[in-house]
């Protein structure tokens, strides 16, 4: 397997585990089981953390005057990496408002 494509495989994967995380960090704020979602966040953002970094090694490359082609698997690669991070942002802001609505509810009962 080419370089480019282990690059973009190991993108993919890292950013398919974070939203994975993501996701599960909305559910579990949806039970009001902040400590979880807490969790979630923080180790989904390790993996993004580790497509990012994958990610920006390429374009050290081709700063550096190396010549990258653009695939459909780069593509998707950059894709899905994009959408963990927009996933993270919508999963705070999501727990942010559970943890509003339980406020509220502690209040009203």
């Amino acid at each position: 397997m080419e370089e480019l494509e282990m690059v973009s495989f190991k993108v993919i994967s890292a950013s398919g585990a974070a939203k994975s995380l993501f996701m599960e960090a909305m559910q579990h704020a949806r039970k009001r089981d902040f400590e979880k979602s807490e969790y979630c966040i923080k180790e989904g953002e390790k993996h993004r953390q580790q497509g990012h970094e994958t990610h920006f090694e390429l374009i050290q490359e081709e700063a550096n005057g190396k010549s990258i082609s653009i695939t459909l698997l780069l593509a998707h690669a950059e894709d899905q990496l994009m959408a963990a991070e927009t996933i993270k942002i919508m999963a705070e802001e999501i727990m942010e408002n559970y943890k509003a609505i339980s406020r509220l509810e502690k209040k009203i009962s």
